[in-house]
């Protein structure tokens, strides 16, 4: 249960992220997106979800360590548990 702090921070990020001007427009992907926030927190564990096939996201085939990728459709339960088991490994910076 997040304290009502907690929970206001985690929604201001949310909305901070999600409602950033011209990510897309900018032609700024979610690797991008990634990358530059690792920056200042390395150990972030990233889970990229995605309608195209894996392969084709992935672009070279690596991934850094503690970033997934998650191709839709799915079911949210697959989803809520890929999201436990991520958060649930020891931090590793790239």
């Amino acid at each position: 249960m997040l304290t009502s702090h907690r929970a206001r921070a985690v929604d201001s990020r949310k909305r901070t992220i999600g409602n950033h001007p011209g990510l897309h427009s900018a032609g700024v992907n979610g690797r991008q997106v990634a990358d530059a926030a690792r920056v200042s927190r390395p150990h972030l564990r990233i889970l990229f979800i995605t309608g195209y096939a894996e392969n084709a996201v992935v672009g070279n085939g690596h991934l850094e360590p503690g970033m997934e990728i998650m191709t839709k459709p799915f079911v949210i339960a697959t989803l809520g548990n890929r999201i436990r088991d991520l958060l649930a490994r020891p931090a590793t910076a790239k």
